[in-house]
């Protein structure tokens, strides 16, 4: 059976135009190109999108940009040495280039920002722990100030250093009165949805979004290219048959896996494999991606998979067979255990979401049995 992942350029400019004529019900003005009507601007064209759906990007004369994030904040992008157009609507975020001094709490974005060598423009980030190279030099070496955690910044650090704008994942929804805090004291901020997803290279088409905040749209298009390219070339690509387990054991005892129709079981489906839980989660309509299971459950479903692919992008990493084993006994009855198929994500994986065709092409190694013919990055089999 083939897959047909090709880009959703239909669904997301239907999406755009939904969101513009939801603007026209709540009362918000539409351009006659179809676009938001931005005070005085004159629309040009949207940016073109191959998979992600919860964005989209307009161009205006003069070099303006509009950034609308469904369900969240529209950011329009004044160039450098413009005026701000004159009857904005009180909603829009207005970001003025060059853009700096940003405080990135939500760490999927650090790459996206390294890729495009625009590390420049961070100067408060939310989290201690990273994995991208440059981004680790620049915390040592001071050039990037640990701001606090997104549910307790350092509001006087980010006041006193001039915050610009603060990029928020959606784990802010659960602390809305950061985010109230911090617009109180004049500083922009965006909540990134790359979490929401459906595609995995919906999250790299995030890099566009970014790109334009910087002025370095071409860049980001020719990056996000790049990645997508790897993926087209698995197109047509036939199932190999091999059955995949992804999965990691909280600190409970519990299983936690991913729903059916979430990004991963989707780069799954695209490498060739089949994930094993293949209507887990459907009837949820949240927005969360995870699942939570028994062992005892997990093990119903899981014990004849092919391949199991244990997820320490989450969990603490795993070195050897030996530790995987010793988080629960009944992992040693596992097929892929005695088949020695079992897999092990680096801590990194998902920091990396400007790899996302990388990481694709590694699950597709594994699965037609052919791993040591690329050097594996991101999975490695534990042994």
């Amino acid at each position: 059976m083939k897959r047909d992942f090709r880009p959703r350029r239909l669904l997301s400019w239907g999406l755009a135009l939904l969101t513009a004529l939801s603007l026209t019900a709540c009362g918000g003005r539409v351009d006659a190109g179809g676009a938001p009507a931005v005070g005085d601007l004159v629309y040009t064209d949207t940016l073109p999108l191959a998979y992600a759906d919860q964005f989209a990007v307009y161009h205006y004369k003069g070099g303006y940009t509009l950034i609308d994030i469904f369900g969240s904040e529209r950011l329009l992008v004044v160039p450098e040495g413009k005026a701000e157009p004159k009857g904005l609507d009180a909603d829009v975020i207005v970001i003025r280039q060059p853009l700096e001094r940003i405080y990135l709490a939500a760490t999927s974005a650090m790459a996206l920002f390294d890729a495009m060598d625009a590390l420049d423009a961070i100067s408060f980030v939310g989290s201690r722990d990273w994995y991208t190279e440059n981004a680790v030099r620049a915390l040592e070496e001071g050039r990037v100030q640990y701001a606090g955690k997104y549910s307790a910044p350092d509001y006087e650090m980010l006041l006193d250093g001039g915050c610009s704008l603060a990029v928020e994942s959606t784990m802010i929804l659960h602390n809305p009165e950061v985010k109230e805090k911090l617009i109180e004291l004049g500083i922009p901020a965006m909540v990134e949805r790359s979490s929401y997803e459906s595609h995995p290279l919906g999250r790299t088409e995030w890099i566009k979004v970014y790109g334009a905040l910087l002025g370095k749209e071409a860049e980001a298009v020719a990056l996000f290219n790049a990645e997508a390219d790897k993926i087209r070339a698995l197109d047509g690509l036939a199932d190999t048959g091999k059955t995949v387990a992804f999965f990691y054991v909280s600190s409970g005892g519990s299983v936690v896996t991913y729903k059916a129709n979430g990004y991963v079981p989707a780069m799954i489906r695209i490498a060739g494999g089949e994930y094993i839980f293949s209507t887990l989660g459907l009837e949820d309509d949240s927005k969360l991606s995870s699942v939570n299971m028994t062992m005892e459950e997990f093990y119903a479903s899981a014990a004849q998979a092919d391949i199991v692919i244990y997820n320490c992008s989450i969990a603490s990493q795993l070195r050897s067979l030996e530790e995987f084993l010793a988080l629960n006994p009944v992992l040693s009855d596992l097929k892929a255990v005695r088949d020695g198929n079992v897999w092990c994500t680096t801590q990194s994986m998902f920091q990396q979401t400007d790899k996302m065709g990388t990481i694709i092409e590694e699950m597709n190694a594994i699965f037609t049995g052919a791993p040591s013919e690329r050097d594996m990055t991101y999975i490695f089999k534990l042994q």
